[in-house]
């Protein structure tokens, strides 16, 4: 697989609140200038990492990703958060870095929930003041939720996603603004949770889904954890075979009942 450099389209926030500019940056090898629509990028004055040590963590981060996900895409911590529009509801995008950039998804994206998929070590890993975001969250009136998923693991990946598209269901149908759904670097977690709300909620198969959010956003979710996880909600038989057993393109699309059956047990995920 080709080593294929993943930035994207940016906005820069030159100051709280002011109107943020556009500027296309190169994506993909070859340095194109052209860049997916609707992908933005808000670019530190701060950086939380620089110098020798932050682009040993990028470097080894985007290692481990390529060789864990057999993904071409790369995170560049460096430039600042960056995300995707994907619908009028849902925001797709890398984690925040400092309470700025929650000012910026308040003022500019109208954001009125954050869901994070992050563990308590990728945040640290990057040296994030994760308490300062939380404060601004609260501040501005923005709800922060959690579901920790572990990174690069498709296993982990397969369980946690019932229960954060349970948060994101609930969070679009609050009505109250656009939700932003984040990991790291918003190339594998975020954007499964996204594509399993979509398949799941808004009446598509796996692969419109997937390619509806992949043409916003360049990035390789586990598709076959996606595909689990619809297994496991889907079917409503003790006796069931194993999901291993199933061939290769099982549970891309679900019958009427199969879908109302997922939605009753990732609605009930609510309360628990």
């Amino acid at each position: 697989m080709a080593d294929v450099s993943c930035f994207l389209a940016t906005r820069a926030i030159p100051a709280r609140g002011a109107i943020a500019r556009r500027r296309k940056v190169a994506v993909a090898a070859g340095g194109s200038s052209r860049s997916p629509p609707g992908v933005f990028l808000c670019r530190s004055s701060t950086p939380t990492t620089a110098g020798a040590e932050g682009g040993r963590r990028m470097e080894d981060y985007n290692t481990a990703m390529k060789r864990m996900m057999r993904n071409p895409y790369e995170y560049h911590h460096d430039l600042g958060m960056n995300y995707a529009v994907i619908s009028d509801s849902l925001i797709v995008g890398s984690q925040p870095q400092k309470p700025e950039d929650i000012d910026h998804l308040k003022d500019e994206e109208n954001v009125a929930f954050i869901l994070c998929l992050q563990q308590d070590k990728d945040i640290e890993y990057w040296s994030i003041d994760f308490q300062s975001i939380v404060n601004r969250c609260k501040e501005l009136g923005i709800k922060h939720i959690r579901r920790p998923a572990v990174d690069f693991d498709p296993d982990s990946l397969r369980t946690q996603l019932p229960k954060a598209v349970s948060s994101l269901e609930w969070a679009i149908s609050e009505g109250k603004g656009r939700v932003y759904v984040h990991c790291t670097a918003g190339l594998g977690r975020a954007p499964a949770v996204a594509i399993s709300y979509m398949f799941w909620f808004e009446n598509m198969d796996l692969k419109t889904a997937y390619e509806k959010l992949t043409s916003k956003r360049p990035c390789g979710p586990n598709r076959r954890a996606i595909r689990a996880a619809t297994y496991d909600l889907a079917k409503n038989d003790p006796q069931k075979e194993s999901f291993e057993s199933l061939p290769e393109h099982a549970f891309e699309g679900v019958s009427d009942w199969e879908r109302r059956l997922i939605h009753e047990r990732v609605r009930a995920l609510r309360e628990a």
